[in-house]
């Protein structure tokens, strides 16, 4: 069973110091996970909604092993909008348990046809796969468009 201790400094408070490890997870747990937040049609059988947030967090949790003795990490920390943890702390997570848990390709590419293209993007940071962008792209003087001349 692979696992991976990841050991944070203070950077994101003292709270989150310390060690923790990170164990794979079976087979059986990540599809009740994954089952537990996705709601299908009971009559097509379709996917009708998945909370990507709740899946990732109780991914985490399964696989979190160990931590600092304060505990700072709980499913309820992770979830929460208001009180949760750092964007960076979340991020370092995210990544090592899918790093542990090598989602597979069939499995991406599933999520992300039930997904608006919002909610596809947010799922492909968490995974790793997409950088967020902190500013937008600004309008160089070379990239202006060309002013059109009418002649008469």
């Amino acid at each position: 069973m692979n696992q991976k201790t990841l050991h944070l400094d203070d950077r994101y408070g003292a709270e989150y110091a310390g060690d923790y490890l990170f164990k794979e997870m079976f087979w059986g747990k990540k599809s009740r996970i994954m089952q537990k937040y996705t709601k299908y049609n009971q009559t097509t059988g379709s996917v009708e909604e998945t909370d990507l947030v709740a899946i990732q967090a109780a991914s985490i949790m399964a696989c979190l092993h160990s931590q600092p003795p304060s505990r700072p990490i709980t499913l309820e920390k992770l979830l929460s909008e208001e009180d949760g943890v750092p964007q960076g702390v979340g991020d370092l997570f995210s990544q090592t348990v899918n790093e542990l848990n090598s989602i597979s390709r069939t499995d991406l590419r599933f999520l992300l046809e039930q997904l608006s293209e919002e909610n596809r993007t947010q799922l492909l940071q968490s995974l790793g796969y997409a950088k967020s962008s902190v500013a937008c792209p600004q309008t160089s003087p070379n990239n202006q468009p060309e002013k059109s001349s009418s002649s008469s």
